[in-house]
């Protein structure tokens, strides 16, 4: 199910503190630390006030309905989202870096095309890793999800001046440890999505890239992709429908390209080809 227009490459956001609330929660990290901290206290770090961090809250959550309701108007959506298959009752559970934490993200639109009911949880972490990732499983677990939709692996094809952050050897350890320990202790059902691609021009010339010396290859995010694309559970591949939709730093989605991952999650997934007729047991060792 496509985006019936072609949205442009770029969406501007309101102001900078709203950008920087955009892709950082914070709470997600302090709330290991001790009490869940109060929207006051969340604000402040943002240099907003209370009323202004809510505000800005509330206007991510109305643009999120509003991708919703386009998804769910477009030609075969009802079908679509008739063979989806989470259920009432059910906990869903997203996992991934700030494509995914991203307050206008896929998921967060995806929220609202579940049937009333369904639980959605989003632990994606802006700048996560895999490895990262895979130290966080008892929280997952602890989430007790029917099932996980993970997207990762991005980072970890970040090169440090032209030096890959994490050998694809470990992002492809570290993916099936977190899958195998998460459905072992759970009984969880996986998803995954491939990491989207970057565009190499606006990536070489985004100021704050350059001077820390970072950047991305697309062979290495097309190399985690086909890893994926061979794993038994299904795999949405979200390359295409991102294409074209990055922000200025030739990184991060902008909002149109959000709602094309969300509309490629309905395309895969609205046949109701992933329901299996029982949980999966514990995953056979691998060589």
């Amino acid at each position: 199910m496509t985006s019936p227009t072609t949205a442009p490459a770029t969406d501007p956001d309101p102001d900078p503190a709203e950008r920087m609330l955009r892709f950082h929660q914070p709470e997600r990290v302090l709330r290991h630390l001790g009490p869940a901290p109060d929207d006051a206290a969340l604000a402040a770090l943002f240099g907003l006030g209370p009323a202004g961090y809510r505000t800005r809250l509330d206007r991510f959550e109305d643009r999120n309905r509003a991708a919703a309701a386009a998804l769910a108007a477009a030609p075969g959506a009802a079908a679509r989202l008739a063979g989806l298959p989470f259920r009432p009752g059910e906990h869903v559970v997203a996992v991934g870096e700030s494509t995914t934490a991203d307050r206008l993200s896929w998921f967060e639109i995806l929220r609202h095309l579940l049937p009333e009911g369904v639980r959605c949880t989003n632990l994606a972490v802006s700048g996560s890793t895999t490895t990262q990732a895979l130290a966080n499983v008892p929280l997952l677990a602890f989430q007790r999800p029917d099932w996980v939709l993970c997207m990762l692996g991005a980072n970890d094809v970040q090169r440090l001046d032209g030096v890959p952050l994490i050998a694809a050897a470990e992002t492809r350890r570290a993916l099936r440890a977190l899958r195998d320990l998460t459905v072992h202790r759970t009984g969880t059902r996986w998803i995954w999505l491939t990491p989207t691609g970057v565009d190499p021009g606006r990536v070489g010339q985004y100021v704050h890239f350059r001077r820390a010396g970072l950047g991305w290859d697309g062979a290495d995010l097309d190399a985690v992709a086909e890893l994926l694309l061979a794993e038994p559970e299904v795999t949405v591949d979200t390359r295409a429908a991102a294409h074209g939709h990055v922000e200025e730093d030739g990184v991060h989605l902008t909002p149109a390209g959000q709602r094309r991952v969300a509309a490629a999650v309905l395309d895969a997934l609205g046949p109701g080809v992933v329901r299996p007729k029982d949980v999966p047991g514990p995953p056979e060792p691998r060589p």
